[in-house]
């Protein structure tokens, strides 16, 4: 599905979920409808110019599948910044991340289409404070690497834990501002 409520094309919504949305919800950091992974929806229009248009970052981790073996060398310059093509047709270098190789998690859920695991391929956690459209695909990319699957983990402290597709988890406001470290006075 896309994270949207409504949408002209023919897809999946977030409208189709079996659960009772209060007037006036949105999604914040949308996910595209080939990843995965943690979705903050909420009623307070403030929450998005907080927390991806204020002046401190706020970081967002990924856990990602790609093919075959992710080198060292690889690993660096991921790490250190490459250069991807963006939106309007221009380039950019993206600024240094945290990134490391990584198991597969025991309790990952199975989805269809499923990468065969017999295949050569590298697990990845990247953590980055800015989102270009698509950037952890094109970066992977990039170094010649295809992205199998990406799955957002966490949002600053705001964890996807073991939450399952299509699952809501309802928190505190005070929580909600305090794990995704921003100020809502």
């Amino acid at each position: 599905m896309v994270s949207q409520f409504v949408s002209p094309d023919d897809v999946g919504l977030l409208k189709d979920v079996k659960y009772d949305f209060p007037k006036g919800i949105h999604a914040i950091g949308r996910l595209d409808n080939h990843s995965e992974g943690l979705l903050i929806l909420t009623t307070n229009k403030r929450v998005t110019k907080l927390l991806f248009e204020s002046k401190k970052p706020h970081k967002r981790t990924y856990l990602v599948q790609v093919r075959d073996i992710v080198t060292p060398e690889k690993l660096h310059q991921l790490r250190n910044g490459v250069t991807i093509r963006i939106r309007g047709g221009g380039y950019y270098t993206t600024p240094p991340c945290e990134i490391s190789i990584v198991e597969k998690p025991a309790n990952l859920y199975k989805r269809e289409n499923e990468f065969k695991e017999g295949l050569p391929h590298t697990w990845l956690l990247i953590t980055l404070t800015e989102g270009k459209f698509h950037q952890v695909r094109k970066m992977v990319d990039a170094v010649r690497h295809r992205c199998k699957r990406l799955i957002r983990v966490s949002i600053e402290n705001l964890q996807l834990n073991d939450l399952q597709p299509g699952e809501i988890r309802e928190i505190e406001e005070k929580e909600f501002f305090e794990k995704l470290n921003i100020n809502h006075v």
